[in-house]
């Protein structure tokens, strides 16, 4: 069973995430990782999902000079957000949440 606090701050990850994509998430995943292994999880995942998402907004940066770019990056850009929220629901729940289209880089 994972403790309260556990799936609080594995929920702020993502919550943290609309605001400060990379510092916030990044700070509780470093100091909590060693001591729980569902913030490990909720971290690892996170940048995996921040770095694929990087990934597909470069691409298609550059397919907006034939037009398509804009339409991914707004479907990319809602994607983001939905997947986000229910990353933080998830994890609150005490569950785990896998992002679909992501590269899992960090194992």
């Amino acid at each position: 069973m994972v403790k309260s606090d556990e799936r609080l701050l594995a929920a702020g990850i993502y919550v943290l995430s609309l605001f400060f994509p990379v510092l916030a998430p990044l700070i509780i995943w470093l100091i909590k990782k060693d001591e729980s292994s569902f913030i490990d999880y909720h971290g690892k995942e996170y940048f995996n999902f921040l770095i694929s998402y990087a990934v597909y907004f470069f691409v298609s940066g550059i397919l907006t000079i034939i037009i398509i770019g804009f339409v991914a990056m707004a479907i990319l850009g809602v994607m983001l957000f939905v997947f986000t929220i229910i990353a933080a629901i998830k994890a609150y729940e005490g569950n785990e949440y896998r992002f679909p289209l992501i590269f899992r880089l960090i194992k």
